[in-house]
């Protein structure tokens, strides 16, 4: 199982921004990145949980009490 620590801040802000409902593209103007790195960080961070999509990763958080 992942800890806080495993997830880096950034990952922890990406979820957070999803969490709240953002699309990508407003996710990516926020952090100042383009669509597809927001595409290709959600991706790994997904792998890194061993979940599918990014609705599972947030749900994954929240229930570990990161978001």
């Amino acid at each position: 199982m992942l800890t806080r620590e495993r997830l880096r801040h950034d990952d922890l802000e990406l979820l957070r921004l999803l969490a709240a409902g953002l699309p990508a593209d407003a996710v990516a103007r926020r952090l100042g990145l383009s669509d597809r790195t927001i595409r290709r960080r959600t991706r790994a961070i997904c792998d890194q949980l061993g979940v599918r999509t990014q609705i599972e990763a947030v749900v994954w958080a929240v229930r570990r009490g990161l978001l």
